[in-house]
């Protein structure tokens, strides 16, 4: 479905004639072939892990060309599972990328098929989030054991690995690195760490310079073949916190270009974080699409097209 907000077109669902592989969150992924397929990031928005019955404009765009800039950017880390997110460079037929245009250009990849690993490697630079709440309640996030007396979204000595579980449907659980280690296997679990925590501190010098702080991160990995390869996306919006650094603070919640304007609105409202989740008013809509558009232009140097 294309609905339209604000003369924006924006995309909550796609239907392209290829095998639909799953209907995620925010993306839509379509088999190419045997090996590839195509990732089209929607306009959809979830918080507390229920998706939002409003579409964001240029969110899905946001998301999918700050992933392919991120992408490129840490490739001398881990190789991504990025063939090319040009429309017109995929090997798909011409009568798709002809009558579909509106549904990917801008917010399509195609990428290599990978075999997901089945955590989430999250890497915090800040204790704030459910790493505060976790923190309150026993000086511990994720098996760190943290210095008594941290404030709220204060930085830390150094960044740390908290993995989680990844939910289709319901909400993510963070766990320890032993559990990870238990998922994946305790080599694959060591690597991914090391990896993740490398990622962050590249993405987070770079974004600093840009007046932004990177407060906290997810990174996803899976196995192509012989290799371990980033996934999924890097450094979003959805997928990171984004604090403008000229407004940072510690001991208190921060501004953000991030769906953290969402999660606050719903925090205010009386919501059970259960679905069906409530429709979000305009105003919030359009914060929300602005702080998108704003941290990709910080950061790419150009306006979202």
């Amino acid at each position: 479905m294309i609905t339209d907000s604000n003369n924006t077109k924006t995309v909550m669902q796609t239907s392209l004639p290829l095998p639909l592989i799953s209907r995620g969150k925010v993306r839509d992924i379509y088999a190419v072939s045997e090996n590839k397929l195509l990732v089209v990031t929607t306009d959809r928005l979830s918080a507390f892990d229920v998706i939002l019955p409003n579409p964001i404009p240029y969110k899905g765009k946001v998301l999918n060309q700050i992933s392919a800039f991120w992408f490129d950017f840490l490739s001398d880390i881990v190789p991504n599972h990025l063939i090319t997110a040009n429309m017109h460079e995929m090997d798909l037929p011409q009568e798709i990328i002809e009558k579909y245009v509106g549904q990917i250009e801008g917010r399509s990849m195609l990428v290599r098929r990978a075999q997901p690993l089945p955590i989430e490697c999250v890497v915090r630079g800040y204790v704030t989030g459910s790493g505060w709440k976790d923190y309150l309640q026993t000086g511990a996030v994720c098996g760190h054991k943290l210095k008594e007396g941290l404030k709220q979204c204060e930085k830390l000595a150094e960044p740390i690995f908290t993995p989680a579980t990844k939910a289709t449907e319901g909400h993510d659980m963070n766990i320890d690195r032993g559990e990870a280690g238990r998922l994946t296997g305790e080599d694959v679990a060591k690597k991914v760490e090391d990896i993740s925590i490398r990622l962050y501190e590249k993405g987070r010098d770079f974004a600093d310079a840009k007046g932004i702080i990177i407060a906290d991160t997810k990174f996803e990995f899976g196995h192509f073949g012989d290799d371990l390869i980033l996934i999924d996306e890097a450094l979003s919006p959805d997928s990171s916190r984004f604090w403008p650094k000229d407004q940072y603070a510690d001991g208190r919640d921060q501004a953000s270009f991030d769906k953290q304007i969402v999660r606050n609105y719903l925090l205010g409202i009386d919501w059970d974080q259960k679905p069906p989740a409530p429709s979000l008013p305009d105003e919030v809509v359009a914060r929300t699409s602005r702080a998108y558009r704003d941290v990709y232009k910080r950061l790419v140097g150009e306006e979202i097209k």
